[in-house]
Order: C-alpha cells, then sequence, then structure tokens
C-alpha cells in the first residue's frame, strides 16, 4: 500500500512564467509510472527536497491524463525555492486529496465561475470538464478579477473561452493601466449584470477570502441558493491527509473535509478573526 506521507518524485518537463510572480510546472513521474487521474478541485503536495512542502491545486485538464499541471505563485520559502528551479529538476508530489468541485452535481443548470487572481488556476480543470461536456450545463459564466493586467493568467486561454460562443467570459482589473481596454472594478461588481438563471445556478468561487466572502453576498443578493455555492480554501495545510491539525478551520479540517466546501459551512467562519 502507498504511503500516504511518502513523495514521489516527479520531474519538470516545462515551465511556463505567467506573470511575474507565478509560473506553471507541467511534471512527469521520473519512474515512468502513469499519473494518478484527479478531479475538478483536487490538490497535491509538492515537495522541494531540503525545503518543504506546500499544497498546490492541480491546475491541469483532468481529462488529458498524461501530464500534471500546477500553477504556483512564489509568496513563500518552497514556492520561492520552486521559481527557481529549472527544466529537468525534480520535484516531489504526494497526492491528489481533497474534495473535488461539484460538477456531476452542476449536470442540467447555469454555471457560474468567480475567480480571483491565482484563484483561476484550482478553476481551470472545472472549465476544462465543462468545455468536453458542453451539452449537459445550461449557462457557463466565468467571471476573473485581478489586481492589473500584468497579473491576468492565461491569457491566451482566456481569449479562446471567450471566443466561444457557447460561454460567457468577463475579465476586470482593481487597477487599469493606458493599454487596458476592460472593466475597472471588483470582481464582485460582475455578477449583478452576469447572465444566469439563479433558481439553477451552482457558483464556484476561488480567490483571496475577503472576496470570497463579498461574492457570496452578491451572489444570494441574486437570490442563488446557498447550498448551490462552493468555495475552495487552501489554508496551512502540512500533511493533507487530517493528522497534523494546521488546516484547522472551525470544526472542519481542509485537507481532510475540503478543500472545496458548500459555502453554508464556512462563510459565517470567514467573518470571525484569527479563524
Amino acid at each position: 500500500m502507498r504511503d500516504p506521507m511518502m513523495p514521489e518524485r516527479y520531474e519538470i518537463r516545462k515551465i511556463t512564467r505567467d506573470t511575474d510572480d507565478t509560473f506553471t510546472f507541467e511534471l512527469m513521474p521520473v519512474e515512468g509510472e502513469g499519473i494518478r487521474p484527479f478531479l475538478p478541485g483536487q490538490f497535491n503536495m509538492l515537495y522541494v527536497f531540503g525545503t518543504g512542502e506546500v499544497p498546490i491545486s492541480i491546475s491541469g485538464d483532468p481529462g488529458k491524463p498524461d501530464r500534471l499541471i500546477h500553477t504556483i505563485r512564489a509568496v513563500g520559502t518552497v514556492t520561492k525555492k520552486m521559481a527557481r528551479l529549472k527544466r529537468g529538476g525534480v520535484v516531489g508530489v504526494r497526492g491528489p486529496y481533497g474534495r473535488p468541485w461539484p460538477v456531476e452535481r452542476a449536470v442540467g443548470g447555469d454555471v457560474v465561475i468567480v475567480a480571483g487572481g491565482i484563484g483561476l488556476a484550482p478553476l481551470r480543470p472545472v472549465i476544462h470538464h465543462l468545455t468536453s461536456r458542453r451539452a449537459d450545463y445550461g449557462r457557463v459564466v466565468l467571471l476573473y478579477g485581478t489586481r492589473s493586467p500584468a497579473d491576468i493568467l492565461y491569457r491566451q486561454e482566456l481569449e479562446r473561452w471567450r471566443a466561444r460562443l457557447d460561454l460567457d467570459v468577463s475579465v476586470t482589473v482593481d487597477r487599469a493601466n493606458a493599454d487596458w481596454r476592460g472593466s475597472v472594478g471588483l470582481v464582485t461588481t460582475l455578477i449583478g449584470r452576469a447572465p444566469f438563471d439563479p433558481e439553477r445556478t451552482t457558483a464556484m468561487v476561488c480567490g483571496p477570502e475577503v472576496m470570497m466572502r463579498y461574492t457570496v453576498d452578491e451572489l444570494r443578493r441574486r437570490a442563488v441558493d446557498p447550498s448551490q455555492i462552493f468555495l475552495s480554501m487552501e489554508r496551512n495545510m502540512k500533511c493533507a491527509v487530517g493528522f497534523c491539525g494546521h488546516c484547522q478551520f472551525g470544526p472542519a479540517f481542509v485537507c481532510r473535509d475540503g478543500a472545496v466546501f458548500a459555502s453554508p459551512i464556512i462563510s459565517e467562519l470567514l467573518t470571525r478573526r484569527e479563524v
């Protein structure tokens, strides 16, 4: 039986520099074994040998199991060390772990995806899943917000999604530059005019916690059922299997009970300081 605490060695086959502080790894197992299948919303623990490990959502296409994709922001000791790795380098991988986004539960209805900043990365597999099974869903709406145009992830992919007639994609920035011709403002300002039927909508949200809190408020103003609003949390996970307690969030453990939660479970906790 595989030890859930033992990372396996993966080689970095490709590195894409997405923004000044964000990059994407394409990984393959060193031993040549197949990559374990994953569901949209699951995460892996990525380990830099001699430094430590961090939880990172899988951001690739679940329909393409021949490659493992992770988009990472360099914000701490481990991820900054990852940012210095080169093609051919090796990292450790444990996973996949966690509860996925409710893509099967959403079949037959509208889907609203709200992402803030790097929060688009955990939602990218959802978009791949929905577009590969487009006839199973009603309207599919993507609302994406970043701090500035320079912080936009997956630019070419966003353009392809925007060009599709069966997707409604809106992008906004907090601060525009002289070349920006799109919307300016918080991503929550896009929700009021987004084209979806609240009575048949499943919403999936990922971004900074304050952004998710206000997104839930705006979706509820549109009369979306709170039980149909789902949030992704990646807080302080260390072991990924519920042993260490670092990721406890109220009565829940993010690694074991999430990282995707229905909003009634955690929305009230998001308003509490120091939780």
